[in-house]
């Protein structure tokens, strides 16, 4: 992981921030296919208290209909070029399932196919970015 970060900055130095943010985000615009098929790398913040607390199960499923859900599978269409550090880079994806367009923290999806170099373009990203 650090030899591939190395790209972006000294190895001893990688934590996230804007300078290495703005540096990934221009390496993923160039070395990720688009359109890429994604799905939630694990639940969504909004989904926690259904998937692990004392949420409804049906008002779960209703709430799934009009926001993004982990279960689901996204193509992301574009990044955006704004970003923050709290998410990090941020991606514009159309839900399969009904076409709905969502914003969506890149660190949270991971590629459906897991043989595709963006598989693990996506993956090393979310690691860096949930770790460092």
């Amino acid at each position: 992981m650090k030899v591939k970060l190395a790209k972006f900055g000294s190895v001893k130095n990688i934590d996230v921030n804007v300078k290495k943010l703005t540096k990934y985000l221009e390496y993923l615009k160039q070395n990720i296919k688009l359109p890429c098929r994604v799905t939630g790398r694990e639940e969504f913040v909004w989904e926690e208290e259904y998937v692990f607390g004392s949420g409804s199960k049906k008002e779960y499923e209703k709430l799934k209909k009009t926001h993004p859900s982990y279960t689901d599978t996204f193509t992301i269409l574009q990044f955006e070029d704004v970003f923050d550090l709290d998410e990090g880079i941020v991606a514009r994806v159309l839900r399969s399932s009904d076409k709905k367009e969502f914003l969506l923290p890149l660190a949270d999806l991971e590629a459906c196919d897991e043989s595709s170099p963006n598989y693990e373009f996506l993956d090393d990203y979310g690691m860096w970015f949930a770790n460092y």
